[in-house]
């Protein structure tokens, strides 16, 4: 029965095909397999349901991803030989070659744009080259002039920065070879949120890669520091310990400790685990999501009992006179204003002697 395969060419070229030969396929064999014209030839990187499973997610790394009704995969037209090797190994070294002749082409024809990488067929039958620009460029009698100094379909395709990195490969800040080169096949978006929730230095050339964007490693911890972090007081939230309330300033999620400060104590540093005591021997403890991520602690004080005896230390000796309460029971309605004000103007009408008086 056929079984998909995943065969990679030069760079981060990828395709799926199907294999139809008597005997298994496996991964790292070199194969001969149909090009758009003409013949190519790559290594097998998956096999069975591992490379079903890339085919079929959407990839966008081969024309059958691309395309909006995928076409079946092409079979495998055999496994490569001795002498197949050695053709690629002369393509391959005829590739720097051509390269330096497209930049001679590209400054004549005066194009703003960086020939990164230049990659021929196996069969020689089309020559693909890589660059970048920071605007569209018209290569138009760019390309006519490749096709007659080449003799062969040429065909130019602009890529990313970090698609350059891939291609060209290269040392990262961490000493190894950069991911995207090595063993990163599809490159995910990464944005400064990442770096901000790791609390990581937002100074570019600290967080950014080889080829000038975020590091694609901002992402792989990213997850455990996200999950860490709801154990903890969101910082610059004020909590009620053991001392009075404090700010929370900091914290420490691989040594479990919590940065206060408090304006009578000023600054201290304790475990996670004594915090939550001081916390809970203060009262009950509220636990609640915050939008930021992370969880704000709160305690709620139990009642002084002097508050309550002042209160009543503070109340009137004789009883206060009665206001009068509206129809409807509510003190504060318009007719309980109004019956007020008529009774304060009889009252200052009656103390300037404008009323009627009475004899006795």
């Amino acid at each position: 029965m056929p079984e998909t395969v995943e065969v990679r060419f030069k760079g981060t070229r990828k395709a799926y095909f199907l294999w139809t030969q008597p005997d298994p396929a496996r991964v790292g064999d070199p194969v001969v397999v149909e090009a758009e014209r003409g013949r190519d030839l790559g290594r097998i990187t998956a096999v069975g349901d591992v490379a079903s499973r890339k085919c079929g997610s959407g990839c966008s790394g081969c024309a059958v991803g691309e395309a909006a009704e995928p076409a079946p995969p092409k079979a495998v037209v055999r496994r490569a030989t001795a002498d197949d090797l050695r053709t690629l190994d002369e393509v391959r070294r005829d590739e720097e070659d051509a390269r330096r002749k497209v930049i001679e082409r590209v400054h004549g024809h005066q194009l703003v744009m960086k020939v990164s990488d230049t990659e021929w067929q196996w069969d020689r039958k089309k020559l693909a080259i890589y660059f970048t620009a920071e605007k569209r460029v018209d290569f138009r009698s760019l390309v006519r002039d490749l096709a007659s100094l080449f003799r062969t379909r040429i065909e130019l395709r602009q890529i990313g920065v970090r698609d350059e990195a891939a291609r060209l490969s290269g040392v990262g800040r961490c000493g190894r070879e950069y991911c995207c080169s090595s063993w990163l096949t599809e490159l995910s978006p990464v944005n400064l949120g990442l770096a901000k929730d790791q609390q990581l230095s937002l100074n570019p050339t600290q967080i950014s890669g080889g080829c000038g964007r975020l590091l694609c490693c901002l992402k792989y911890e990213h997850e455990f520091y996200v999950t860490a972090r709801r154990r903890f007081p969101k910082q610059g939230k004020t909590i009620t310990t053991a001392v009075g309330p404090e700010k929370v300033v900091a914290v420490d999620i691989f040594r479990e400790r919590v940065f206060l400060r408090s304006e009578e104590h000023g600054s201290r540093i304790i475990p996670l685990v004594q915090l939550r005591e001081e916390v809970d021997r203060l009262g009950a403890v509220l636990m609640t999501p915050e939008a930021g991520g992370g969880l704000a602690l709160e305690a709620a004080e139990a009642p002084d009992p002097s508050d309550a005896a002042a209160e009543e230390d503070a109340l009137p000796l004789a009883p206060l006179p009665e206001s009068p309460v509206p129809a409807n029971g509510s003190s504060t309605g318009g007719n309980g204003r109004r019956t007020g004000r008529r009774r304060r103007r009889r009252h200052r009408r009656g103390s300037s002697g404008e009323g009627p008086t009475g004899h006795a």
